[in-house]
């Protein structure tokens, strides 16, 4: 990894859920022999249907997991950011990827060749728990995420969009537009529910984004829409 702080890169690996559970020496010795590599906005770190054969460590950046319903809609399953371990089913079956993996900002990644991550967690088991751990975590959201691209309407798709970006805080940057694509929405669209809540006192909207003032609204309305 010539040109690559190698102390940052293990820094970075121990903050990664499943490369923290390895051992020092083990995390040293992949970032060693990882590869580094870029992927711009808009483009695929890789996708549905490609060879299996690495894991990557997400060092900065944000990534999207998506795939296709049999109708053909886009349906994203999930925004991954640092230090999130991408492509892990590869390292048990080194089979085709099951996704498509695209950078929604410029995102720097650490490349494992199975081999290297394999050795490694046969080396370590407490690790390969961690892993099936981790699979077992990620399988049972996309099924959720599916599940609620067929039965939420556009004010549930986006009440659960606005609650997930903004996890423990009360504010979403995010532009109208970004927030309709990753809903599957038109934009006009989008700007008529959000200034319908508005009106409502849901949120506030401003120059710094989307703040949610009444959250518990938003959840009910996801609720309502799931059991009806």
């Amino acid at each position: 990894m010539a040109g690559v702080d190698l102390q940052s890169v293990e820094a970075a690996l121990a903050k990664a859920e499943l490369m923290a559970a390895l051992s020092d020496a083990t995390r040293a010795r992949l970032a060693k022999q990882g590869a580094p590599c870029t992927v711009e906005p808009g483009h695929l770190l890789f996708a549905k249907g490609d060879r299996g054969d690495a894991l990557y460590v997400l060092l900065e950046g944000e990534v999207e997991v998506r795939t296709s319903t049999e109708a053909g809609k886009d349906v994203r399953l999930a925004a991954l950011k640092p230090y999130a371990v991408i492509g892990e089913m590869a390292v048990l079956d080194g089979g085709m990827r099951s996704a498509d993996i695209c950078a929604i900002r410029r995102s720097r990644f650490l490349r494992i060749h199975r081999d290297q991550a394999l050795a490694a967690l046969e080396s370590e088991p407490k690790a390969l728990l961690k892993l099936v751990a981790e699979m077992s975590k990620r399988l049972r959201h996309a099924d959720l995420a599916l599940e609620d691209a067929q039965v939420l309407d556009l004010g549930g798709r986006l009440a659960q969009r606005l609650l997930e970006e903004a996890g423990d805080g009360s504010t979403v940057a995010l532009t109208q537009t970004e927030l309709a694509r990753r809903i599957g929405a038109s934009r006009e669209k989008v700007n008529r529910k959000l200034h319908e809540w508005a009106d409502e006192g849901w949120i506030a909207m401003g120059r710094s984004g989307i703040k949610l003032t009444a959250r518990d609204m938003l959840k009910a309305l996801i609720q309502e829409a799931r059991t009806g």
